[in-house]
């Protein structure tokens, strides 16, 4: 069992810097999180990693979707994980699956090769596989250092239980990494199910206004549901409060399950 850990997922360089501030030990980076995350541009990997000394593990996802990639998004894939290892990634969160819902392992094994010696996370593709242990051991065989779940749930605190399961089952194999709703309210639940001292979280308190003064009614540039005058960000005393959580929590054998 590894030390506790908390992951600041963020998809810009005023998140990064907030979660960085308020005590991540390693940072998610990403583009488009209200879509569920993309990759981020080259030009803000550059900016965070200038500017922030905590490991980087970049996502690598190029759309918005399913995880069922056709030949030329696997290539793109590759090409990208290639890129951020040659600018310095520490690590890489990729994901694949077949139309019958398990890993895809002729599609991550060049993946993997691709990451040459960064860490390998497999992120929320996990969530939509079909057998949850088969997935995990395939993880373990892939070479992935952490899998990154809700429990296949819709939110971590909600598949808690199912965490514990899977930490039990990974018995050190493979960190068991919390990630969806993870809030300071929740932690210690989640903790309590089943030992599980990973965490990953984006630290938001909640919209921030747009500065734009005169705005445009009626019009959207993409999603209608969301406003183009709200910004998504990463809270510094928000994160900070979870992070305090996170790095109190004492080795399972001590106190959980």
């Amino acid at each position: 069992m590894g030390p506790a850990l908390i992951e600041g997922c963020v998809d810009s360089y005023a998140s990064a810097m907030a979660a960085c501030r308020g005590g991540a030990d390693r940072l998610e980076l990403c583009a488009n999180l209200a879509i569920g995350g993309t990759t981020p541009s080259p030009s803000l990997f550059r900016q965070v990693r200038r500017d922030c000394q905590v490991p980087i593990h970049v996502l690598i996802r190029p759309r918005f979707g399913d995880f069922l990639y056709s030949g030329p998004e696997r290539e793109e894939i590759c090409g990208e994980i290639r890129r951020f290892r040659e600018l310095g990634a520490d690590g890489v969160v990729i994901g694949a699956l077949t139309p019958e819902a398990e890993l895809d392992r002729e599609a991550l094994l060049p993946m993997t090769d691709c990451a040459g010696g960064m860490s390998l996370t497999l992120h929320r593709a996990f969530d939509m596989t079909r057998d949850a242990a088969q997935a995990l051991e395939a993880a373990v065989e892939l070479g992935f250092r952490t899998v990154l779940t809700s429990g296949q749930a819709g939110s971590a605190a909600e598949g808690k239980e199912a965490l514990g399961q899977l930490r039990r089952r990974a018995a050190g194999r493979i960190a068991v990494m919390a990630g969806c709703g993870v809030r300071a309210e929740n932690i210690e639940e989640i903790y309590r199910a089943g030992g599980v001292r990973a965490f990953h979280t984006t630290g938001r308190k909640g919209p921030v206004d747009s500065g734009m003064r005169w705005r445009r009614a009626g019009v959207s540039m993409g999603l209608p549901s969301l406003s183009e005058y709200e910004l998504w960000l990463t809270d510094e005393e928000t994160f900070r409060a979870c992070a305090r959580i996170v790095h109190s929590l004492p080795a399972p054998e001590e106190g959980a399950k």
